[in-house]
């Protein structure tokens, strides 16, 4: 209290009421101020990200700790700059933390979204058989890597994974295309259809996040 300077009734509230007075201070003036500053700094980031990776920049120059080059990667990734996101999960890969499946499927995002197919087949190699592997984005975009490598059957082993239903809708809506490329129109409907019946049952909220998704599945269709 003295270090913040709170106004001076406080000191009566906690001498006379140890327990409860020291309670409401730190519920009040300590957990409520951090989490007014955490809420303020989160809206400057979402306002100016380049400010978030100076700040990164500056926390990884004082401490080069695992950690902080993780972060500085996220804000990368977050800010669409995918060549330095990956130069700095390398970096980070290269200590004691070569398995790392968060930082290694961060990375197949980036570099499928650089449309670097080869490095998303290298890295999701040697984390297939993780746990997290199967059913996830990251398997999905393995999918779609080995689609653009020209192996179709190994691409739909790994994007089918990826239909499961009241979830990955505009994951689903692409694997459907990818099936009418390869003239698999029945599945192709399946899929399709699930996800225009799953439409009515979403929440106003998910309705309007998966809007074009679904107006598309719609449109592909109407085709069928």
């Amino acid at each position: 209290m003295i270090k913040y300077r709170n106004p001076y009734y406080w000191v009566f509230l906690i001498l006379f009421l140890p327990v409860v007075g020291s309670i409401i201070y730190l519920v009040t003036q300590v957990y409520n101020k951090r989490d007014a500053e955490k809420i303020t700094s989160e809206i400057t980031h979402i306002i100016n990200p380049t400010k978030k990776i100076k700040d990164l920049e500056k926390q990884l120059a004082f401490s080069e700790s695992y950690q902080n080059r993780v972060n500085l990667a996220d804000a990368y990734l977050e800010n669409s700059d995918y060549e330095n996101a990956i130069r700095h999960y390398k970096d980070a890969l290269d200590g004691n933390f070569q398995n790392d499946f968060y930082v290694i499927k961060n990375m197949i995002e980036a570099f499928y979204k650089l449309g670097d197919y080869k490095g998303v087949l290298e890295y999701a190699e040697s984390i297939k058989t993780h746990s997290e592997f199967k059913k996830s984005r990251t398997q999905f975009l393995y999918g779609l890597a080995l689609e653009k490598e020209g192996k179709p059957d190994d691409a739909e082993d790994n994007l089918k994974c990826i239909d499961v239903r009241f979830s990955f809708y505009n994951e689903r809506l692409i694997y459907a295309k990818f099936l009418l490329s390869r003239n698999k129109n029945t599945e192709a409907k399946d899929i399709l259809e699930a996800i225009a019946s799953e439409a009515q049952h979403m929440t106003r909220p998910n309705r309007r996040l998966y809007r074009t998704t679904i107006l598309e599945a719609e449109k592909v269709l109407q085709t069928l």
